[in-house]
């Protein structure tokens, strides 16, 4: 997880939170140290991590509680609001229209991450239905051409370069007949081992060529606080319209750098949260905070099912929920969209209550390894099967398991994992609550400060 043991840590004041007796000054002078704690492992500026418990300390003591609240859910409330605009408060979206094209430049110093980042860029952009090129305008790296090349066809784009010129505005203006074709263009500029003039002055030049609806400062997670200054410095120099943060996943130092963009006005639009090509979050400083706390993140969960699942196969799902209908088929194409979506621990921590659950990376693993298991036993299977399976005999099982090369065990226990699916189905089918009062239930266990 991002910033798993600062999550971790929020994660325990909370249920100190939940099973304290009384909520009095002990407990939230108790409250605020931990955070400061956890906020200062996680390198967030001190300053900041001060101001930030301060605000949290005074609501919790002169605060009025509202109205259908316990004291301890609007303590609770309290921490969630003032982490969430400690990190920006709302989402920032950035600037796509109907236009063609739209422009995103990507700036930033030498590994950071900027190729990288415009490959995963342009995949978040194609998923959602855009026509998306990469232009390649760094032309002092050594094999920075070759890498972007390399990063369009990951994301199965288009890239626009010249290796042998060596004037990124030449290289620009060389293919601008092309752009028109496209819903939104990525430029990746070149980088230098710190702000110089030089570097200053080409941003500038390619900048007035490129005229870019979006200038976005590219930085690494792994610097934490000298973020701040870093970002200060382009945004007065190079105009920036936002920030990606990269390098996100296994560093303790990403707080530091998501608190100190978000200090200096410029607000985070990605994170960059793994090594491969999709693994590129929109910044919701909400779901954020709501993952670090165990809340949960409906949206970003909504949106990796969106990429998953099309419109028309939710529907069909949908209809054949309500007639109650569930077949193997079924719940292969639910573990091929579970696929998409990513590692069974990214979703979980966005499910609310499922990210305070404790489970060892070990038993998660395992349990995306029973979906391989699950998958190869499908396909073992027939059509007849694969929509009934109560017709197979304890022979019939043992077959299969031969021809998927596992355990006969394995076969049980993926029939029994569709006989409980099933059950479930049932219930949704027959049972007293609608599906509105089912997510109004749901709704209901949400932090009163989390948007649904």
């Amino acid at each position: 997880m991002v910033l798993e043991k600062l999550g971790d840590s929020l994660k325990g004041t909370l249920q100190k939170i939940a099973k304290s007796v009384f909520v009095d000054e002990k407990l939230i002078n108790e409250l605020v140290k931990d955070i400061q704690r956890a906020l200062l492992q996680s390198d967030v500026n001190v300053k900041l991590v001060f101001e930030l418990t301060k605000k949290i300390k005074e609501r919790a003591l002169k605060e009025e509680v509202p109205s259908g609240l316990t004291k301890r859910e609007h303590l609770v409330n309290i921490v969630y609001e003032e982490l969430t605009n400690f990190l920006g408060g709302e989402k920032s979206e950035l600037n796509i229209t109907d236009k063609k094209p739209n422009k995103i430049m990507l700036i930033g110093l030498f590994g950071s991450g900027k190729t990288t980042t415009a490959g995963k860029l342009a995949k978040y952009y194609t998923k959602r239905g855009k026509k998306v090129a990469l232009v390649g305008l760094d032309i002092h790296r050594p094999a920075a051409m070759d890498q972007i090349e390399q990063v369009g066809k990951q994301a199965n784009v288009p890239v626009f370069l010249d290796r042998k010129v060596k004037d990124p505005v030449k290289i620009y203006k060389e293919f601008e007949k092309e752009y028109s074709k496209y819903d939104l263009i990525i430029v990746d500029t070149a980088g230098r081992d710190a702000l110089s003039e030089d570097l200053i002055q080409e941003l500038k030049t390619v900048y007035n060529t490129v005229k870019p609806d979006e200038n976005l400062l590219v930085i690494s997670a792994d610097i934490g606080q000298a973020a701040q200054k870093q970002a200060d410095t382009f945004h007065k120099s190079a105009g920036i319209t936002g920030v990606m943060v990269t390098k996100m996943d296994g560093t303790a130092k990403g707080g530091g750098a998501l608190s100190a963009c978000a200090v200096t006005k410029a607000p985070i639009k990605f994170i960059g949260v793994g090594e491969k090509i999709g693994d590129l979050e929109h910044f919701n400083p909400q779901g954020f905070v709501g993952r670090l706390l165990g809340m949960g993140d409906i949206e970003a969960l909504l949106e990796k099912a969106k990429e998953a699942v099309t419109e028309e196969e939710a529907k069909d799902m949908q209809a054949k929920l309500l007639k109650g209908e569930f077949t193997l088929v079924d719940l292969y194409s639910q573990m091929e969209a579970m696929k998409k979506m990513g590692s069974l621990g990214k979703i979980m921590e966005m499910i609310p209550g499922m990210g305070q659950l404790k489970l060892p990376k070990e038993a998660l693993n395992v349990q995306q390894e029973k979906l391989k298991t699950w998958k190869h036993v499908m396909d073992s299977m027939n059509k007849k099967e694969l929509e009934d399976p109560t017709i197979m005999d304890s022979s019939r099982i043992d077959r299969i398991a031969k021809g998927a090369g596992v355990s006969s065990s394995d076969v049980r226990e993926l029939l029994k994992q569709y006989k409980q699916s099933k059950k479930l189905v049932k219930m949704l089918k027959g049972g007293a609550d609608s599906p509105e009062k089912m997510m109004k239930k749901f709704k209901g266990k949400m932090p009163k400060g989390m948007k649904f």
